[in-house]
């Protein structure tokens, strides 16, 4: 007997039952995990070499430069092309930029490289994923639209997240645990596996055409993208509030500071500390699948930013790692439930002929917002040493939470079915 649409609307696993999206969560399963794994080994390799704090904000201005100012137009790209075939490209320059990395960090080769020029060639690599993550956002945003119904989005986007998430909390901890016990080379093989697995999966979607055919100009095309976005008092509102508060939210960045320096662990702690706040947004994510944020969806997303805020500073001020780890989960879990509002909000905002545009946009408030994020907390803790740089940027998140509500009062209120109708 089939299910009817009322039926579907209660089957917490309806988006599962297409196999193309199982693929599409497979690969975004690999390419996180191995991403994750080669960021956690990447941080700590390059602090170990440094000592400085700012080196790890350096990571995130490499890869943010190229995947900001090469958004707009990877949005473009993503409305104008064949989406399985640029999505198999962009996954096939991250795996080709991951094996240079494995390649420089081998013994027989850093030991015939100046250790500059190596930390200049690891830059660079970051800086061809920033490239890489230009095109892919908007393509992958634009791809998963075509899988899935319409009337399906909310639990398509917990599910994705999810992936996403449980590949976080997994990578972490794996980097940290491989790079103790086996080095960095042997995880990096790792990686290769991963993204490789990835790039497979590539293979198995079907032919999606372009979505946007009419002759325009790229200077007009992308500026309809820009204007739609910036006419959507919602989603101005969501990004805007997501850029910042991530922005000065940055800390988890500097989790291998922490741990040398405050709470004096080593490499299997750090990779424990990288994956809770994983950890509290699986678990969240989890949970949402049964019991959806987006009865208010305004209101659920400035509570979770206001939560996302007060756990930056309690991290900051514990001198506990237990404690630590604790506030770390509650950071995951409180961004996981704005990220489930934010792309549920955006997908069914965005119209089909606009998806790769209006997601470039995102990748380039949101995708870039923790790079950029990411430098902001290495260049505070330069200037303020650690924990008051943490302190401030907690701080300064909820600031943003506050500001953002005395200005957008209206669409506390509102519900699903009102944005929906909007």
């Amino acid at each position: 007997m089939e299910k009817d649409a009322s039926d579907f609307k209660k089957d917490p696993y309806i988006a599962l039952r297409f196999p193309e999206f199982r693929y599409f969560l497979v690969m975004r399963f690999f390419l996180t995990i191995g991403y994750q794994v080669q960021g956690v080994v990447i941080g700590w390799y390059i602090y170990n070499l440094t000592k400085d704090p700012l080196s790890l904000g350096l990571i995130g201005v490499a890869e943010a430069i190229p995947a900001i100012g090469i958004a707009l137009y990877g949005g473009y790209i993503a409305d104008k092309s064949n989406k399985k075939t640029l999505l198999h490209r962009v996954v096939g320059l991250i795996l080709v930029s991951s094996t240079v990395l494995f390649t420089v960090t081998l013994p027989s080769v850093t030991a015939q490289i100046d250790q500059g020029w190596l930390i200049s060639i690891i830059y660079v690599m970051i800086f061809v994923n920033g490239i890489a993550r230009g095109f892919y956002a908007p393509t992958a945003f634009s791809l998963m639209a075509m899988i899935i119904p319409r009337a399906h989005y909310p639990n398509s986007s917990t599910w994705n997240n999810s992936a996403w998430q449980t590949a976080a909390i997994v990578g972490p901890a794996l980097g940290g645990l491989l790079y103790g016990f086996v080095g960095i080379n042997h995880t990096f093989i790792f990686v290769l596996i991963c993204l490789a697995l990835s790039f497979t999966m590539t293979f198995f979607f079907k032919s999606r055409p372009a979505t946007y055919v009419r002759k325009t100009s790229i200077f007009q095309s992308l500026s309809e993208g820009l204007k739609f976005v910036f006419k959507t008092k919602m989603l101005v509102g969501a990004l805007s509030l997501d850029l910042f508060s991530v922005f000065f939210g940055g800390a988890v960045a500097l989790i291998p500071v922490i741990a040398t320096e405050v709470l004096h662990v080593g490499a299997t702690q750090f990779g424990i500390m990288r994956a809770m706040p994983a950890a509290g947004a699986v678990i969240t994510m989890l949970l949402m699948t049964r019991f959806s944020p987006m009865n208010k969806p305004w209101r659920n997303l400035l509570f979770a930013v206001t939560g996302f805020g007060l756990s930056i500073i309690c991290y900051g001020l514990s001198k506990n790692f237990y404690l630590t780890l604790f506030f770390l989960f509650l950071e995951g879990a409180f961004d996981s439930v704005s990220v489930i509002i934010r792309s549920t909000i955006l997908q069914i905002l965005t119209p089909d002929e606009m998806r790769g545009r209006v997601s470039a946009v995102n990748s380039m408030f949101i995708g870039s917002s923790n790079e950029i994020g990411q430098f902001e907390s290495g260049l505070t803790a330069r200037l303020m040493t650690t924990v008051p740089a943490v302190v401030f940027g907690g701080c300064m998140t909820l600031v943003v939470s506050g500001v953002t509500w005395l200005k957008t009062k209206k669409l506390v209120p509102m519900t699903l079915e009102d944005i929906s109708n909007s």
